[in-house]
Parts: structure tokens; C-alpha cells; sequence
């Protein structure tokens, strides 16, 4: 595993190939080889790219990468795809769509897939991204699978979400009530091209001046309608960043350049205004906690006796114990061992 430290470090792509399905599978060497790599992270700026299914996310993504690799920049990609959960398999399908970039040696694509993993993205995405991230690219986009109104997850991992709509996936009410805009640093309306898309940009922008605490800035009320206030630039709070609203068509490249400039405005925004580091803090906090709660999950299913779970469960079915009473007795059983299940003898 020191080898393929190693070999990382040193730009080997086949070593970069074998540490990511370590990572995924989450062997103890992973771990290991996680600690050595940790240092050199935090120096590829990441951007997720997420929305609802049928947005063009994929072909968003391919596009993307090329437009940054005309730059000279290297570029990770990590594709998660839906788990079955009746087969428990995945497609990963997502690169079928990005056979383009196969053959750029700057380029490195990894499908994954999110093994029953609520929230838009794998459980294993941050190490992914992490090991990329020490591998040296310039720029990993992290495309989520077809989220909802609440699978955001990926602003957990991402410096720069932008968020895909489409024409045609709903009304105006839908546009507003998604709550995935509100994560948005950057609103793409994809497949531009078709009928309605200026309705869903306005929608959209709609959502912005109802919602948004930026947008709100700039708007008042009169008379129980919403006025615009023209606010002098020496006057407007820096602190605020207001999600653009873009119209592109990946496939043939329309709008891609404006989406690149206003990653990069939202990417200088965020390290001049000094708020990556307050967000960053709160993203390894929020990351401690779940990885915290999921070792002691697991330490407490060690512990915990083969058969008392499953006599719990008898007891709950019974109706002999609700289940919060029953996860206080399991609790219980923590400080003192020998405690037995104590149901109602009703």
C-alpha cells in the first residue's frame, strides 16, 4: 500500500485506478493509505453538478471537462449511479456519454455506484474525491445521481454545486418548491434549446427573488407586491453571492463558456470573501458527526448479543414495546450488560 501511495503521488493513473477500489470497498488498507494521502489534498477545486433525472447532467459534465481541458487543466470526474434495490447492481452508464474524453490522457473518469446511499451521492464520494484530489487534478466535477427536492448531500463535498434544470420537468410552483435550488451556487437551465426555456429561467429567477436571503437583499416590499431596488455597487453586502441563472445546450456547446466563467466568478468570490474557510470548517464538522455516528453504530452492533436485536424486533411486532422505548432499553444495555429486554406484560 506504500508503494501505491507512491505511485499516486507520482501520477500513475493505474495506481490511482487500484486505490480507488480500495477506497470504495472500504478495506483497512484504504484507511491507511487515506492518512498518507490527507496532506496533500486540498488543492483541486471541486464542483458538483446535480438535478433532477433527464436534465443532461451527464452530457453537462462532458462538456464541461472539455471546456476545462482546453484550458490545460487536468480534470477528475466521479459519476455515481443509482444502485438497484431489488438486483443490487448498477449500470454506471454515466461515461457512455463521455466517450469523448476517454482517450485524453488528462482526464480520468470513475463511476461508482451509491450502494443504497441516500443523499445524491455515494458514501464513499468524499474519499474518492479526496484520493483524486492528492493525485493532482486541477479540477474534479462530481456528478450526482438523478436527485430530488431534498438528496443535497453534495454541498457537503463540493466548493461550487451547480444545479441543472431543464424545460418541461414541471411548472412554475415545482420550480419554486424544489428545495435543491436553495443549494445552488450556480443555476443552469440545460437543453436550452427546447420550448419553454426562458419560462424556467424566469421561474427560476422568480424563486430567487421569493427565497433566496442574497436575492432578498435587493428586493422590498410595497404595497404587497416586489419591487426592485437599485442598489449602488459601493452598497451591496460582499458577503452575499447570488446564484447566476444560465441557459446552455451541452451537446452542441452553447453556453458552456458563460457556465466556466461563472464557476470561476463564484471560485473568487468565495476565497476573497474568506467564506470557503467558515464553509469548509462546517463541512469536516458535519462530516465528523456522520462518520462519528456511523463507527458507534457499528461498535454497538459488535457488541450487542446475535439474538437481542431480533428479540427486540419479536417484542416491537407484538406490540409488547414501542420502538422508542425499545431503543432506550437497547441503550441501556450499554452501561449495564446483563440488563435483560423488559416488555410490557400487557
Amino acid at each position: 500500500m506504500s508503494d501505491l501511495v507512491t505511485s499516486l503521488l507520482a501520477g500513475s493513473r493505474r495506481a490511482l485506478a487500484r486505490m480507488l477500489t480500495q477506497v470504495e470497498n472500504a478495506t483497512p488498507e484504504a484507511q491507511q493509505a487515506l492518512e498518507k494521502l490527507f496532506p496533500h489534498t486540498g488543492n483541486a477545486w471541486i464542483i458538483g453538478v446535480t438535478g433532477a433525472p433527464g436534465t443532461g447532467k451527464s452530457s453537462l459534465v462532458n462538456a464541461l471537462a472539455k471546456a476545462y481541458r482546453a484550458q490545460g487543466k487536468t480534470v477528475g470526474i466521479v459519476a455515481v449511479d443509482p444502485t438497484s434495490p431489488f438486483s443490487g447492481g448498477a449500470i454506471l452508464g454515466d461515461r457512455i456519454r463521455m466517450v469523448e474524453l476517454s482517450g485524453d490522457a488528462g482526464v480520468f473518469i470513475r463511476s461508482m455506484a451509491t450502494r443504497g446511499s441516500l443523499g445524491g451521492v455515494a458514501r464513499a464520494t468524499r474519499d474518492v474525491v479526496r484520493v483524486m484530489d492528492a493525485a493532482g487534478f486541477d479540477i474534479i466535477l462530481v456528478e450526482t445521481v438523478g436527485a430530488g427536492q431534498s438528496e443535497v448531500d453534495i454541498v457537503r463535498t463540493a466548493h461550487t454545486t451547480v444545479v441543472v434544470e431543464a424545460p418541461g420537468l414541471g411548472d412554475d410552483v415545482q420550480a419554486i418548491k424544489a428545495g435543491i435550488l436553495e443549494i445552488a451556487d450556480v443555476l443552469v437551465v440545460n437543453k436550452a434549446d427546447r420550448p419553454g426555456a426562458n419560462q424556467t429561467v424566469r421561474a427560476l429567477r422568480a424563486m430567487l427573488e421569493l427565497g433566496h436571503p442574497a436575492a432578498r437583499e435587493q428586493f422590498a416590499r410595497h404595497h404587497g407586491r416586489l419591487i426592485e431596488i437599485e442598489v449602488q455597487n459601493n452598497h451591496q453586502d460582499e458577503s452575499l453571492w447570488i446564484p447566476p441563472v444560465l441557459q446552455t445546450t451541452a451537446t452542441n456547446n452553447t453556453g458552456i463558456s458563460e457556465l466556466v466563467l461563472a464557476i470561476e466568478s463564484h471560485r473568487q468570490f468565495v476565497i476573497e470573501s474568506g467564506t470557503i474557510t467558515a464553509l469548509q470548517k462546517q463541512y469536516l464538522e458535519l462530516e465528523l458527526y456522520e462518520r462519528l455516528q456511523q463507527a458507534l453504530m457499528q461498535r454497538f452492533l459488535q457488541t450487542m448479543p446475535k439474538t437481542a436485536l431480533a428479540d427486540m424486533i419479536n417484542h416491537i411486532e407484538a406490540r409488547q414495546l414501542d420502538p422508542q422505548r425499545a431503543v432506550n432499553q437497547l441503550l441501556a444495555t450499554l452501561d449495564q450488560p446483563s440488563l435483560n429486554i423488559q416488555a410490557n406484560e400487557s
